[in-house]
This record gives structure tokens, C-alpha cells and sequence, in this order.
């Protein structure tokens, strides 16, 4: 049954214990204290969870993914930046329209439009599914009166037009002589700061995503045990916390242990970082390299698949190469693994010998 009684401050508190649940809210009006009461105990009566007044009051789909991102934040778990990316996306595109304009048809327009834009398979997947989890999230926890079923047709839809599926998994490596190009026009390059040559080579010998690279410091660095610890590396499912120890080695013909000392060498600050520079402005002036040197289709991040594919071309198993890259199993650290057919050569040789 519910209980209304008023506050000292003059508020109506209604507090419901029915069926086993219990529930309370405060209001300024006695009649909308009571007119919750009647509902709340309707939800209850139905099984399920009463609804609070913040989440009555969410209308529109902008509504409920700030009342998404403010339940993460209070349990520690706030978006990180892609994700962020993602939701901002949203609130500026859908985030007016009421939850019952949220249908099928428009959700299947939004992902023409999206495509339209550029916006590829995998990429409109997971528009799809942070649209879900905002639903799934506000009726789950909220009680909110929203299904994802209309998600879930819409995303159908969108997979049988070919909006939504895997990407294409990508296999480009940069050859003998495109790597030789870029370093030596970042060597003749007297104005360019940062040693993108050296970052280069660094990011091949040790398979390091571009933002880890710029993110070690020298206390992370044993150059006894020619260890590098990475902190809160990349894990879909560990976002803080996932810090990975890994080799220096140099068997993908660079030596990251010599690199990282010709940087001690060279740095002129005080920063902590071993690279101490910003690494979007490396990213910068990688893809203005490729530019003017007309090396088409080459993204820094293929030198992570470089230095992995040569992990594996230098004799390494799946599991020792994990612990260098830092993926969990074969099938994620497959699609960063693409051999050169002429290395068997290599280990025809090696066997015969």
C-alpha cells in the first residue's frame, strides 16, 4: 500500500511497500503525490519496478541517454571518448524525438542517412546498439515503458540492405620501400620536432597502438629486464586498469630497447613521457608524409599490424605474440596478422639447415 505524509519543508513524500518492493519520491503537490502512488502501486501490481520521477519525466530519447550517462557516472563507469562520440551523435540526431516517434521506419531512415554520410557497416552497427542499450537501459533499470523492439527490427532491416555487417578486415602493410621513403624524408625534415622515424620503428618493434606509444613514462621502462609496462591498455571489456607488461625486443629488425635509449639521448624537457610529444600531431604529420609522398592508402596504425605480422613471420605463437600485442585470443589478434607469402621461404630454409 502507499503512504502519503508531508515534510517539515512542506513536500508530500509517498512511500509504496507492496508485493515485496519498496519504493519512495517526494513531491511539491499532494495531488501529483497521489497521482504517482496510483500509478506506482498500477507497475507493482503488473510486476513491475515503479518508475521514479526523473524517469517519468523522460519523454524524449535525449532524455533518457542523459539519464544513461548519469547512472554510469554514479557507478564509476562513466563513457570514454568513442563511445561519448557516439552518444553526442545521437543526442544531436534523435535526441528530440519523443520515445514513441522512436519507431521502426524512422530508425531504418536514420541508418540511410547515416550511410549516406559515409558511415560504414560496422560503424552503424554500433550507432544501432548504443540506441538499444539506451532503451534496455532506461526500461531495465528505470521501469521506463520502452521496448527495443523496435531496434531490433530496424537493425534487421538495415543488415538485409547491407547498411550493417562486419567491415572488411584490413590487410595493408607498408612495403621495404615505402618505410625507407618516409624515414628518409623525416631525417631530411630539418623543422619536423618530433623523431618520427625513431616513433616509427618503435611502433613496429613493439605492435603499440599510436596513443600508448605517447602515453609510457621512463619509470615504466626496466632497461634491466628490457620490460615496458603499458597502463590501462585497449580491452573492450576493462577500460581503466588493464596494465600489460611486455618485451622489448628486436627481432622485427628494429631494436626497441635501442630506440628508447637514443630517445634518453635526445629529449630535451623534463617530461616523464619517453615520447613527450602530442600524438595526434604525430598521426599529423605521418598522413602528410604519405601525402607528399604519394604513398596511398598507409595509416599509422598499420605499423601495429607491421610489427605483429613480423612477430609471427619471426616464429613466435599465437599465445607469445599476445603477450606482446596485448589481444586476448586468436580470433581478435587474427585479423591484425597478415604474413607475406615469400617469409615461408624463410622457414623452408630454417628447416632444412
Amino acid at each position: 500500500m502507499a503512504s502519503i505524509r508531508q515534510l517539515p519543508s512542506g513536500h508530500w513524500q509517498v512511500q509504496i511497500r507492496l508485493k515485496g518492493r519498496k519504493a519512495s519520491e517526494t513531491f511539491l503537490r499532494h495531488d501529483h503525490a497521489r497521482e504517482w502512488a496510483s500509478s506506482a502501486e498500477a507497475q507493482v501490481d503488473k510486476g513491475h519496478s515503479p518508475s521514479g520521477r526523473r524517469a517519468r519525466s523522460a519523454k524524449t530519447l535525449g532524455a533518457l541517454i542523459d539519464l544513461h550517462i548519469d547512472d554510469m557516472k554514479d557507478v564509476g563507469k562513466p563513457p570514454q571518448r568513442s563511445k561519448t562520440a557516439t552518444l553526442e551523435m545521437l543526442q544531436r540526431r534523435l535526441g528530440s524525438l519523443s520515445i514513441t516517434q522512436l519507431d521502426r521506419e524512422r530508425l531504418i531512415r536514420f541508418g540511410r542517412d547515416r550511410a549516406k554520410e559515409g558511415a560504414g557497416p560496422v560503424t552503424l552497427g554500433m550507432d544501432l546498439g548504443a540506441i538499444k542499450l539506451i532503451i534496455g537501459h532506461a526500461a531495465a533499470v528505470h521501469g521506463v515503458n520502452v521496448s527495443v523492439e523496435p531496434v531490433q527490427f530496424a537493425r534487421m532491416a538495415l543488415k538485409q540492405l547491407g547498411l550493417i555487417g562486419k567491415g572488411a578486415e584490413r590487410d595493408r602493410r607498408p612495403t621495404e620501400d615505402e618505410l625507407a621513403t618516409l624515414f628518409g624524408y623525416f631525417d631530411d625534415n630539418d623543422r619536423q620536432i618530433i623523431p618520427m622515424g625513431r616513433i616509427m620503428k618503435f611502433a613496429i618493434a613493439t605492435a603499440m597502438r599510436q596513443e600508448e606509444i605517447f602515453r609510457v613514462t621512463w619509470s615504466d621502462f626496466n632497461a634491466r629486464a628490457k620490460m615496458l609496462t603499458i597502463r590501462d591498455r585497449k580491452d573492450p571489456r576493462q577500460k581503466k586498469g588493464n596494465d600489460q607488461r611486455i618485451p622489448l625486443l628486436k627481432v622485427s629488425g628494429y631494436d626497441a630497447v635501442r630506440l628508447i635509449e637514443e630517445q634518453r639521448a635526445s629529449r630535451a624537457n623534463r617530461d616523464d613521457r619517453i615520447f613527450s610529444f602530442n600524438h595526434k600531431s604525430a598521426g599529423t604529420a605521418f598522413t602528410r608524409a604519405c601525402r607528399e609522398k604519394k604513398i596511398i592508402d598507409l595509416h599509422f596504425h598499420d605499423l601495429r599490424h607491421e610489427g605483429t605480422s613480423r612477430l609471427f613471420e619471426a616464429g613466435f605463437s599465437i599465445q607469445q605474440v599476445a603477450l606482446v600485442t596485448g589481444h586476448k585470443d586468436w580470433k581478435m589478434l587474427r585479423r591484425y596478422t597478415h604474413l607475406r607469402p615469400e617469409t615461408l621461404h624463410e622457414f623452408a630454409d630454417a628447416r632444412a639447415a
